[in-house]
């Protein structure tokens, strides 16, 4: 795949991280008038399908035989389990503080692709992937420390891990897939096991058909899903998995944010020190270096 340009990396970056950072809040607030597997299972179901019907001219690209396990396994991973576990974990917890521990995720991902994938790990970079996860912590704290769902944490944790672990399997054989039929086909194979699962646990008649809650799935399908998505899987294939996840250690930021303007979560002043740290670690893993350390094989 072609190498994006400095612009077009910040551009999709920037927009990547404003859908992920003010999606919590609104699922937060969705979660309040369904259950949550069923949620899950509808938003990625109707956002893979919408993005299959705008990729059908490229129908041809879809190689089902060639990519089954790819597609099995991305779905099991980046949609069954990541957002099965995600949208479960966040009826535990408020939703800033949840995806705080979610981005334990980039410092998983800078992990498993220098052991994995062979890529580059200089000191710099390893003090900062650290650092940005220190960051995440530190803004959160103050929950922590205020008697949290065990739960709650531990589901954010496995949602860190199911998606770390997707990413990299993707950076690694998903070359010669196409981004939009592997977002859409992983969508609607994880979004119809989260339904199928959704449907034997909870009850359909639990659902308010609401504005709040047609909002949620709307923005999940349309932008959550499909758009976000696609974007992330354009930014992996392109570069190295570890800068692309350092990036969106802002994700939390701005949940937090937003979380405490519109659902009035707790707000502390340890969300500037939080935040100095995450663009300083963000700084070191994306600096060039000279020399680097790689695995031993």
């Amino acid at each position: 795949m072609s190498q994006l340009s400095r612009i077009q990396t910040i551009g999709l970056v920037s927009v990547l991280v404003l859908i992920w950072g003010i999606s919590w809040p609104i699922y937060k607030i969705s979660l309040n008038y369904t259950p949550p597997v069923l949620f899950a299972g509808m938003r990625t179901f109707l956002g893979g399908l919408g993005l299959a019907l705008f990729a059908l001219p490229r129908w041809k690209n879809i190689r089902f035989q060639q990519n089954i396990k790819i597609y099995l396994i991305s779905s099991l991973f980046n949609v069954f389990l990541f957002f099965g576990l995600q949208t479960i974990g966040l009826t535990y917890m408020p939703g800033g503080l949840f995806s705080a521990l979610v981005y334990f995720q980039p410092v998983l991902v800078g992990l498993m692709a220098w052991f994995w994938l062979g890529e580059s790990m200089s000191v710099p970079k390893s003090i900062g992937l650290l650092l940005g996860f220190a960051g995440v912590a530190v803004i959160s704290v103050d929950g922590l420390g205020g008697g949290l769902s065990t739960i709650g944490v531990i589901l954010a944790l496995l949602t860190a891990v199911s998606w770390a672990i997707g990413s990299v399997f993707l950076k690694k054989k998903a070359g010669n897939t196409d981004p939009l039929w592997l977002v859409a086909i992983q969508s609607m194979i994880g979004g119809l096991l989260l339904t199928g699962v959704g449907s034997t646990m909870e009850s359909w008649t639990e659902i308010v058909w609401n504005v709040p809650y047609f909002s949620g799935l709307l923005f999940g399908a349309v932008l959550g899903v499909s758009t976000a998505w696609v974007i992330y899987f354009v930014l992996v294939r392109s570069g190295e998995t570890s800068k692309v996840a350092a990036s969106t250690f802002l994700v939390p930021l701005i949940s937090v944010m937003a979380s405490t303007l519109f659902l009035r979560e707790p707000f502390h002043a340890l969300l500037l020190l939080g935040l100095v740290m995450i663009m300083l670690s963000i700084y070191l893993v994306n600096r060039p270096v000279a020399h680097v350390v790689k695995p031993d094989r």
